[in-house]
């Protein structure tokens, strides 16, 4: 069987993995988050209870307590929250790797950028994943308590891995590494501090001992911490599609405001949880995504100014050359087994069709990827004018 019809076989079922148990965990870490944040203090005043919720949903009512330390007795079921994290960064890294590995000339690599080998690069992506964690994990424990420090730090810190990684690779391989390196780091939250601080204070409960409470704390800082990057980096492995956001000399500052938005936004409904509005976190975040998109507006390149439309010929001739080598009903471009996104613009009437998106794409760069079909500024220049004059077929 053609090797690149199970390339795409394999990205749809680790893509379709990968949502299914994002959401799952999504929905888990967004819920508990709320949970803690709508506690109120027990009505019987239990010395024993930290909080509890009433709740309606599904058609029923639910009563839910938290405990500031152990419960008077372990339960016979308890329910744990650890397969959704874990499954959703194997899937999530397995498609990182089977795309940004597996093609790293197409999509990680951009010669413009940095003229490096695949080895390199993905040596490189590795590197910035890893240290990622560890950079973060060692400023949560050595400033244990100082959360505004840490956090400071730790935005610091994605902020130049952010500007690492687009000196380094293309810009979706970019957004990518940086969206991987926060994923990693949230699973490895939960991996490496949540479950084994709640492993401890089971077992301590079982031998009758009362748990560290700086299992639980560490747990719940984490959990929080995984909470504020959570939109940042759904828009992260979102972002190949919005070349507007992955090209171009500021890209690095895109990454940036995208994690700031993200982040503001979410503390939002966090805090609205336990009653309390700060509208000036959506302004903010409103404020970030504003400078964003006048940021990476379109803008006159002077390399194309003056260009006039050539005759379609001659747009026809430079798309199938430079395009349609994947754009094609049968791709001959080594690799690809399908027209990326359902593209193809072979006739006259399929390049007209997709003529604007056709001119964002030229105009970022974003496509040839890492011009692997050698496009000139030229031929850029003609297909812009083309555009910009009508489309027209004459």
């Amino acid at each position: 069987m053609d090797a690149a019809y199970l390339w795409e076989w394999a990205s749809l079922l680790l893509r379709w993995l990968h949502v299914i148990t994002a959401i799952a965990w999504i929905g888990a870490s967004f819920y508990f988050i709320a949970l803690d944040n709508s506690l109120e203090a027990p009505k019987d005043g239990d010395p024993l209870v930290r909080g509890e919720q009433w709740s309606l949903h599904g058609g029923g009512f639910y009563y839910k307590k938290k405990f500031k330390g152990a419960p008077p007795a372990m339960p016979a079921t308890l329910h744990w929250f650890k397969w959704e994290a874990y499954w959703t960064w194997i899937s999530g890294f397995a498609l990182f790797a089977l795309l940004y590995w597996g093609r790293a000339e197409t999509y990680l690599i951009d010669p413009e950028v940095a003229d490096i080998s695949v080895w390199t690069a993905v040596a490189a992506s590795i590197a910035i994943i890893v240290a990622g964690w560890v950079v973060y994990d060692q400023l949560c424990k050595r400033l244990w308590g100082r959360e505004g420090l840490i956090t400071a730090l730790a935005f610091l810190w994605v902020s130049v891995l952010g500007v690492v990684a687009t000196q380094l690779f293309s810009g979706r391989g970019a957004f990518l590494v940086i969206g991987v390196t926060m994923g990693t780091a949230m699973a490895a939250n939960v991996a490496h501090v949540i479950i084994p601080g709640q492993r401890r204070m089971v077992k301590a409960i079982e031998a009758g001992q009362e748990p560290d409470p700086k299992d639980g704390l560490a747990g719940k800082q984490r959990s929080v911490h995984n909470t504020y990057v959570t939109l940042p980096v759904l828009l992260m492995m979102l972002s190949p599609h919005y070349p507007m956001l992955t090209q171009g000399r500021w890209n690095w500052v895109s990454l940036i405001l995208l994690v700031v938005a993200g982040a503001l936004i979410r503390q939002f409904f966090v805090l609205r949880h336990s009653g309390r509005s700060n509208w000036a976190l959506p302004v903010g975040g409103a404020v970030a995504l504003g400078a964003l998109a006048w940021l990476v507006a379109p803008r006159p390149d002077p390399r194309f100014a003056g260009v006039e439309a050539p005759p379609f010929a001659e747009v026809q001739a430079i798309v199938a050359a430079r395009c349609a080598t994947c754009h094609a009903a049968n791709p001959s471009f080594d690799g690809i087994g399908a027209p990326p996104k359902g593209v193809v613009m072979e006739t006259a009437q399929q390049i007209r069709r997709w003529a604007q998106p056709m001119r964002q794409q030229v105009a970022s760069e974003a496509m040839p990827p890492g011009n692997l079909t050698d496009i000139t500024d030229e031929e850029r220049g003609k297909i812009l004018a083309w555009v910009a004059g009508g489309a027209r077929l004459d």
